[in-house]
């Protein structure tokens, strides 16, 4: 039996090209005009490429992003219409890519630098890649009288949030700035800091744009009675690391490991502070002491 070229076509014609919405194919670019872009994925007709959905950030050509004649992977986001065309998107392909990225990124606590396009009442936006980030403001690691200043900055940030599915990605300066400041600390390190809060159980201590804990026992040697009477929010203070748990950010500190007899600290604050490079001594006496 003979099958002519009439049959082939009358066969192709027949041929029902399923193109199911969300399925990838490949294509070769046939054109690229000014909206879009005409791509032969070998339907009955041709398909189209819309310039909105040609990258993850917007273009205005396709000058260096498709070239003709070459082939591409797509997505399909339209079935066929009335004239045989599908519709398609290389965008969305590269938006499930750089989400899974992304979420690799915040499982290995990494860090990266994103630029501040806008604020809000509660914090900024940045550019991640073509993707809108958050950073609220108590995640910024430094504070801004007017968070318009921060527009066009460069922040370094680390991962609060990935959920690809609620199109929501949360960052944190503050987060990147401790993971940065804790690989450099070592037990016995000396920190210069600053009261920032007091709690029953202790002191939160801010420095290089992080913070630690200066627990209640670790103040001094002496027992506590009132934390309020020894320490202020805004006060100087230098205190020792003393312990260090990086898989939970927790960084635990002690002026008790300074003081020459108990108490020394609740009598004489400023002089303990001010000798307190001369009383380092040997770092594992310091820090067994400082479990004492």
């Amino acid at each position: 039996m003979t099958f002519s070229a009439e049959d082939f076509a009358k066969a192709l014609e027949a041929h029902d090209y399923d193109f199911q919405v969300g399925s990838t194919v490949r294509g070769t670019v046939i054109s690229c005009a000014n909206d879009g872009a005409t791509v032969d994925i070998g339907g009955k007709s041709s398909a189209f490429l819309p310039i909105r959905e040609a990258a993850v950030r917007a273009i205005n050509s396709f000058e260096g992003v498709l070239e003709p004649g070459v082939e591409y992977s797509f997505q399909v986001i339209r079935d066929q219409d009335a004239d045989g065309q599908v519709l398609l998107s290389i965008r969305k392909l590269q938006l499930k890519q750089l989400w899974d990225k992304l979420a690799q990124q915040a499982e290995a606590s990494e860090v990266l630098e994103v630029k501040v396009t806008g604020y809000n009442k509660g914090g900024v936006t940045v550019d991640v890649e073509g993707l809108r980030g958050f950073v609220p403001r108590s995640h910024l690691g430094r504070t801004y009288e007017n968070l318009e200043d921060a527009v066009g900055q460069r922040l370094t940030v680390g991962f609060l949030e990935v959920n690809p599915a609620a199109n929501k990605l949360v960052m944190s300066a503050r987060l990147a700035a401790r993971s940065q400041v804790m690989s450099t600390l070592e037990l016995g390190q000396l920190i210069d800091g600053t009261v920032a809060s007091l709690k029953p159980f202790g002191a939160f201590i801010e420095f290089d744009g992080i913070s630690g804990l200066l627990h209640i026992k670790q103040i001094s040697k002496n027992y506590v009675e009132s934390l309020p009477s020894v320490l202020k929010v805004g006060q100087p203070i230098k205190a020792v690391v003393v312990a260090l748990d990086p898989e939970r950010n927790r960084i635990s500190l002690s002026t008790k490991v300074l003081e020459k007899y108990p108490g020394e600290l609740i009598k004489e604050s400023e002089a303990v502070f001010a000798d307190a490079e001369n009383r380092l001594g040997d770092i594992s006496r310091m820090l067994g002491d400082s479990e004492a």
